[in-house]
């Protein structure tokens, strides 16, 4: 699924020509990152997920912190055995709510069993990976999309659940009140099939005067 920075920029010129609003945010931003070949994930599918899990309502700064107490818990690195050998008890101990330590018992559990194959991910079509991940206790729409995005680089991922990616689009077109999802899921099908470059313009325009 990786793309080259041409082709990253290509998708920008397109997204322009059909929607000039977006002219100004992808000249301030540049070509969008999203499964760029120079971008490899920096952490395994299964830790990503775990990350994920843990992150959930959380600052930043919280969730790092409970993480890093994961994670050395974990000897070293969130992997499905580290997160096997430890107790629920001393997961909680970490920071993180009973759901939390029930969702990354049930996700160790999916990976060791071979139930969902984390290393074979990025070889299944997107609806694939959500029939494998949604039915997970703790692991919801949201989770699976920015997975899709950012850990596997998939390029026509539209998360209209997503409230940055709503308040950008309003922002862009200079709407006084909020979009709909669903009104949103369907503006984006023209964009297809590179939806998650959209989305991450979005973004940018929540953070950019």
């Amino acid at each position: 699924m990786a793309i080259t920075l041409a082709q990253s920029r290509k998708i920008a010129a397109e997204i322009a020509k059909k929607n000039p609003r977006f002219k100004p945010i992808i000249k301030q931003s540049g070509p969008c990152p999203l499964g760029l070949k120079t971008k490899k994930p920096l952490e395994s599918n299964f830790s990503t997920l775990a990350s994920s899990i843990l992150s959930q309502q959380l600052s930043t700064k919280a969730a790092a912190t409970i993480i890093g107490r994961v994670k050395n818990l974990s000897g070293g690195r969130i992997s499905p055995s580290g997160i096997s050998r430890i107790s629920r008890s001393d997961l909680r101990q970490t920071g993180c709510s009973s759901a939390k330590a029930r969702a990354l018992e049930e996700l160790a559990q999916a990976a060791l069993s071979s139930k969902v194959s984390m290393s074979s991910l990025h070889r299944l079509e997107d609806e694939e990976i959500r029939e494998q991940l949604l039915p997970l206790f703790g692991i919801g729409v949201w989770t699976v999309e920015m997975f899709l995005m950012f850990q596997l680089g998939r390029q026509d991922v539209w998360p209209v659940g997503d409230l940055g990616v709503r308040r950008g689009w309003e922002k862009v077109h200079r709407m006084r009140g909020e979009i709909k999802p669903a009104e949103l899921l369907k503006l984006g099908e023209t964009y297809s099939p590179y939806r998650s470059h959209l989305a991450w313009y979005c973004w940018r325009a929540t953070e950019i005067a």
